[in-house]
This record gives structure tokens, sequence and C-alpha cells, in this order.
């Protein structure tokens, strides 16, 4: 049965997403001001935004584990705990080092109460309203996609670098009142701890992350081997383990189902080809056409107010056409936002790149209800927690492995395209060679940074096309007409409602 109280759940489950996604994009805006006032170079910006991805993606099977275990609320609740506390700590770094320690805490943080959000969901609301439902907290999945550098840039024009963490605060205190007062406790069948299972999945997946995030950076060097290696062997045993374990923390026989496996993979290459933009847009509207913080926020509206339109248009469609017809339709808009983004040039400015985020906005609007109930309702409810973890975790591991890649691809881009006769601490970042410029006063150098700096976004966007373009072949050659039905329960595997 639906929960009488369903849709305040939402809304409080909802208020807790929005901290996790605002927190992990009120950075982008940021990264100038670390860059200036903390000294931080551009390895040392790459690990402040992977140190969270990092611990959240080798964390979250697990996290979603124990949340079916042990409590999916107390899960959440101890997860923006986490992050707030360690989000406070973060105002007071003054060493890239220790940021990026704050943030690999509160990617614990938010890895513990992620799977919560989607799997209470699940849980409070009936097959005929979760798509509804989904959609709703999809869309709120986007809006930190703008209310976080819109935030960010509000707080950046009036306080100090540190106001971007201090804010995570207030917000956390307010979604653990609403997760008090409204959200029920609910949990998946009593069963036994696997901890071979979750020490094989931490490991695992926190050096398969790590690997990734520094092989364009160091190459193949002998850590990186060791990494991968220890990767393949651990997450090799994990499923090896998770096989033939009685009491297994993650179902292996939900990847059978053709569609959570192919719609897994179209979206691994779909959030690959987008990591990247927040990455190199927030850099081309400040340093390439000037904007301020606010400015640079507000620019990406376009992109919001198209997701918000869409998602409900997406969501609305799904009764009439199939996910397989709406993932196709969505992944190709978004190929052609990215083609539109590589084509920008020097004298274009700001109203091509509406054109693109308006574009991205609307293929991703599509797209998103049918995927999150394709691979949703490939998972049963009584494991609603760890299911919700391996959508999360297959979403970041395309992220961490787009900003690894397709960041290095931007930052050797813009060094192959500077001339050869820039002093090479201009070579480092279009930041440094700006800096260089003004105290050298040479306008020449400066222009060609920038000119440099969008022919590399240009061309990690031309990638970005091709990936986008793959996923949407993929997914039309993979999925079925129509989608897979959810599992069914077993009668009292899943347990009722427990009043908070």
């Amino acid at each position: 049965m639906s929960h009488p109280r369903r849709w305040w759940i939402l809304g409080v489950l909802c208020t807790a997403l929005l901290v996790l996604t605002v927190d992990n994009m009120i950075l982008t805006l940021a990264i100038p001001s670390f860059m200036r006032e903390l000294g931080a170079g551009p390895a040392d910006v790459q690990w402040i935004l992977d140190a969270y991805i990092l611990v959240f993606a080798g964390m979250l099977i697990t996290a979603g584990s124990l949340s079916d275990r042990f409590g999916r609320r107390r899960m959440l609740i101890l997860g923006l705990v986490v992050l707030g506390a360690a989000s406070l700590l973060a105002t007071f770094a003054s060493e890239p080092w220790q940021l990026i320690a704050c943030r690999a805490v509160m990617g614990l943080g938010g890895a513990l109460a992620m799977p919560s959000t989607m799997s209470i969901v699940i849980v409070v609301f009936e097959e005929s309203e979760r798509r509804k439902a989904m959609s709703v907290w999809g869309m709120v999945s986007i809006v930190g996609l703008v209310a976080g550098p819109t935030l960010g840039g509000l707080l950046l024009q009036q306080f100090w670098w540190g106001a971007v963490f201090l804010v995570n605060v207030p917000l956390v205190v307010a979604a653990l009142i609403g997760v008090f007062v409204v959200v029920p406790e609910s949990r998946g069948p009593a069963r036994r701890a696997d901890p071979a299972g979750v020490l094989l999945s931490v490991v695992g997946m926190a050096a398969l992350v790590w690997a990734i995030i520094s092989l364009p950076h160091e190459g193949w060097s002998a850590p990186v081997i060791v990494a991968l290696g220890g990767a393949v062997i651990m997450l090799g045993g994990f499923a090896w383990w998770e096989a033939r374990t009685e009491h297994p923390m993650l179902p292996l026989g939900t990847f059978r189902n053709r569609d959570f496996t192919v719609a897994a993979l179209s979206v691994v290459l779909l959030v690959f080809s987008t990591a990247a933009m927040q990455l190199a847009l927030t850099q081309f509207l400040q340093l390439v056409l000037g904007y301020g913080a606010m400015t640079a926020a507000l620019a990406f509206v376009p992109m919001a107010i198209a997701v918000l339109v869409f998602n409900v248009v997406g969501a609305t469609l799904g009764k009439r056409l199939s996910n397989k017809t709406l993932i196709v339709a969505g992944m190709l808009v978004v190929a052609a936002a990215q083609a539109v983004l590589a084509s920008i040039g020097p004298g274009d400015g700001y109203p091509l790149l509406a054109v693109s985020l308006t574009l991205m906005g609307v293929g991703t609007g599509i797209a998103s209800p049918s995927i999150y109930a394709t691979l949703m309702g490939a998972i049963p409810r009584e494991h609603a927690g760890v299911g919700s973890a391996v959508n999360d975790t297959i979403q970041q591991g395309g992220t961490a492995m787009g900003v690894a890649v397709l960041g290095s691809v931007l930052s050797l881009g813009y060094t192959s395209a500077l001339p050869e006769s820039a002093p090479e601490a201009a070579r480092v970042s279009l930041t440094d060679a700006l800096a260089v410029a003004a105290a050298t006063g040479s306008d020449g150098l400066a222009q060609a940074a920038r000119e440099a700096f969008l022919s590399s976004m240009s061309l990690v966007s031309l990638v970005a096309t091709v990936l986008s373009v793959a996923g949407t072949v993929f997914a039309l050659v993979g999925l079925r007409r129509p989608a897979a039905p959810a599992a069914p329960v077993e009668q009292g595997k899943e347990e009722d409602y427990a009043t908070p």
C-alpha cells in the first residue's frame, strides 16, 4: 500500500536530495577562488572535486545494503549529519589538502544518505504513482545543477570561498527536521551481515575510481597499474562471492535483466560525456567571457527551465510511449546539444551556448524519467536501498571517469593549442596564463590563452558528442520494447512502515 503521507515524505526526501546535489554543484563556480586564495593548482582542483566522488562511489553499494539492513531513515539521518559536520570543517581549511580531506568525508556522508532518498520513494509509492514521484525526484537533482552555482555565485560575490561550504549547514538542519517529523523507517528482510562483500566492494570500487582519476595525470605508472589490478581482483572476487553466499548484499540477478544492464551502460556513456561540461563551462563563462560569479551561475538557467518543463513532458509521455523511445530520443537531443557546444567560436559569445544548454535540458528532461523507471523497475522492493545505490554508483562512476578523462583532455588540449612562444607558467592553466598576462601587460598572451581554452573546450565537446551518439545507438539496439516490468515482491518480505 502507498503511505498516506507519501507526498509529504517525497517533499522531505527532495529537500535532502537538494542538499546533496547543491553541495556537489556549488563548487564549480568556486574553482577560480580556490586557485587564487588557497593556491590550489589544477591537480588540487581536480582532487577537490574527485575526493568526494572517490569516497562516494566507493561506499555507495555498502551504504545501500546497510540502509536495507539497519533502516533507510536511520542511514539518511547519519549521512546528513556527517555531511553537515564535514562542511563546517571545510570552512576552516587553509591548505588545499585540508579541503580535499573534508571533501572526502563529505563524500562519505553523501554515500550514506543518497541511497535512502530513492529507496524510500520506491517503498512508500505504489507502481501507479512511482513514475510521477521519480520524475519529481529527478527534477530536484537537476534543480541542484542551477541552484548550486547560483547560490555559489551569490555567496562568492558577498563572502569568502568558505561560504560555499558553510551554506550546507542550515540546509542539512532543515532536511534533518523534516526527516525526523514525517519520514517513516523501513528496511528490507532480516538477513545476515555480509562483511566479506562489504570489504571487497569498498576496496574494489575505491581502487577502480582512484585509478580512473589518476590515469590521465600519471599515465600507466606502477601505482595506477597496481590499483587497476587490485580493482579487477577485488570486484571479481566480490561478484564471485555474491553469487555464492546465502545472504548477498547485492542481488546480482538484477544484471540479468537486459533492460537494466543496457540502460545502465547507456547512462554511463551519457554522464561520461556531460561530466566535464560544468568544469569547462564555468571557466569559459568567467575567464573567457569575463562574467562575474553570479552572472555565470545565471547563465545555466535556460538548462534548468528546459529540464523542469521537459521532465514533466517525459513523465507524461511515458504513459503512452515506451521507455526505449523516450531514452533514445532524449539522448539524441543531448548529442545535438554537445555538437552545438563544439561549434562555438571566439566571436559567438553566450547566445549559442544558451542554445546548447537548452537542448541539454530538453534531452535530459525527456530521458530521465524513463531511465529511472527502467533501472528501478528491475529492482525488488526488499532490495530498494542497494538497488538505488547501484543506480547511483553507475552514474557516479561515469561521472568520475568523465571528469578524469575529459578533464585531462581539456587540460592537454589547452596546453597544445597555445603558441610555442607562450611562457611555461601560462601552460599550466588558463587562470595562470591570465595572471601572467596581467603581470606582464601582455594582451596578446591573454587573447591567445582564451582562444586555446575555447579550442580545447570544443575538442572535449566533440568527444562528448561521439559518446552521446554511441549511447543513443546502444539504447536503440539493446533496450526491449516495452521495458520489463518490476520484479514482484514476495509476500511478507518487505517490512511494514514504522512510525518515526
